[in-house]
């Protein structure tokens, strides 16, 4: 009898495949029912259509496009708010064609729209002369990056609303304006919403918040520097290649379903059950134990987990905007907070070098010192994942201090090189001219040396070292 009842158990098991439902039938029901009730959610046009219904944007397969081509250039560690330089004279023309390209399309679309927004509103739009035709893409572009396609259409934007029960109304408009050469966008149905900023926060308020979380002053400051750039706690993105990025420091599924955001969704639910049930789970929102994102379906109930569940966050707002609605509550940005710790504060990252043949093994903490450095590092993890290029940098720095006969015994020996590192680590934002951060001394005079990243160059020297310098 016994026997039987193990493998009952077993067979139930194998039956319930490698994902178990997060929600019961009841529960599928009940999320259902609340997002039907009136007045919860509704589709409408913006608020603003003054200049037109119909708008120019940038197309998503072009976007991808232009990624394919940066990447295959070997630039597509260029951060998203740049376009990567040309390389060489072929270069130059495939952009110079690009450009032309993009000039007209964005022309054909804007007449597109034009007529479109007659058929339905009398709208005042100045004639705009047509730009010269870019003609046929080289074949040499085509051989390296496929046929491109229209890099703009003409598309309607729609406005999402939704409405809690609390009150809280929160809005978002689909179809984002994007620059022209974007390679990061893939959703036009996605939405963004900056929320408030972290420094608009007074305070005290974010002070007990990290002290809640367990991040001393000095973490505090660094963490403080590097969101600044990314948002608030309740800021959310659905439309580039995070998938679904909300927070601090824009935690992202990625196309799993996981990721970041993963992270944090299990650090809340770990941490806080029943605030995590009152911001996610009623509303359809969970976690898998694998940190993979679990949603019901709220037109048909059905349950959608990792890849497929962050699609349907994507695709309906009444998903997205608990996200926003928790990002207003202590408990998420608690566990944002330790999340952004754990993940990507570099402090304890392993890392090694070789010295004549020989490992030399360390963490990030023994040479880099200061906040600035810190930030610096944290910035590139926080935004690519990892550390790279670290080890090249310091391997090569490694080498030009073994040519000066400078012995390195153990990773603490770097430590006075920290701003060399830390100008050849240099990403998106340059923290060694932040004063609100500490900074790392000045190198030995014994240098100078040249460290280059692969992916951010030489940093500029005079504006790190001072344009006198010392004998």
């Amino acid at each position: 009898m016994l026997g039987k009842t193990i493998l009952a158990a077993v067979a139930a098991l194998i039956c319930a495949g490698p994902h178990h439902a997060g929600f019961s039938a009841d529960e599928r029901q009940a999320v259902v029912e609340l997002w039907r009730k009136p007045g919860t959610f509704s589709v409408s046009a913006p608020d603003d259509v003054r200049d037109g219904v119909w708008k120019v944007r940038l197309t998503a397969e072009a976007s991808q496009w232009l990624w394919n081509y940066n990447h295959a250039r070997g630039l597509g560690k260029t951060p998203p708010t740049q376009i990567p330089a040309a390389q060489n004279e072929l270069q130059h023309d495939w952009d110079a064609w690009i450009d032309a390209k993009v000039a007209h399309d964005r022309w054909e679309a804007a007449e597109t729209a034009k007529l479109a927004n007659s058929q339905v509103m009398s709208v005042v739009s100045q004639d705009q002369p047509e730009p010269p035709d870019p003609g046929p893409e080289p074949q040499s572009l085509i051989d390296l990056a496929g046929n491109a396609p229209s890099f703009a259409c003409a598309a309607a934007p729609l406005k999402y609303t939704v409405k809690f029960e609390d009150g809280l109304e929160i809005s978002y408009t689909d179809q984002v304006p994007m620059r022209a050469r974007y390679a990061y966008f893939r959703f036009p149905q996605g939405v963004m919403s900056a929320g408030s900023p972290v420094r608009d926060m007074p305070a005290d308020e974010l002070d007990s918040l990290l002290q809640d979380a367990g991040i001393d002053e000095s973490q505090g400051r660094v963490m403080k520097a590097v969101s600044l750039l990314e948002g608030g706690f309740d800021s959310i993105n659905t439309y580039d290649t995070g998938y679904l990025s909300v927070g601090l420091i824009q935690f992202a599924t990625l196309s799993g379903g996981g990721g970041s955001l993963g992270d944090v969704m299990m650090r809340m639910k770990k941490d806080t059950h029943e605030a995590f049930d009152r911001d996610f789970r009623r509303f359809g929102i969970d976690v898998s134990d694998a940190g993979l994102l679990d949603v019901v379906d709220p037109e048909t109930g059905v349950e959608l987990t990792g890849p497929d569940a962050v699609r349907k966050v994507i695709d309906d707002k009444r998903l997205t905007a608990p996200f926003q609605r928790a990002g207003q509550r202590t408990p998420f940005r608690i566990a944002q907070l330790r999340t952004a710790k754990d993940d990507f504060y570099p402090a304890d990252d392993p890392v090694s070098v070789n010295v004549a043949g020989q490992p030399v093994a360390g963490k990030v903490s023994d040479f880099v010192h200061s906040e600035a450095g810190m930030a610096t590092l944290m910035d590139r993890k926080v935004n690519t994942g990892k550390l790279d290029p670290l080890q090249t940098v310091l391997d090569q720095l490694v080498a030009q201090l073994s040519a000066t006969q400078v012995q390195i015994k153990a990773m603490t020996d770097l430590a006075p090189y920290e701003r060399d590192i830390d100008v050849a680590m240099k990403y998106r934002k340059d923290y060694l001219a932040d004063t609100s951060l500490s900074q790392p001394p000045m190198p030995p005079v014994h240098r100078p040396f040249s460290l280059t990243s692969r992916s951010g160059g030489r940093g500029t020297r005079k504006a790190h070292y001072g344009s006198a310098r010392r004998k």
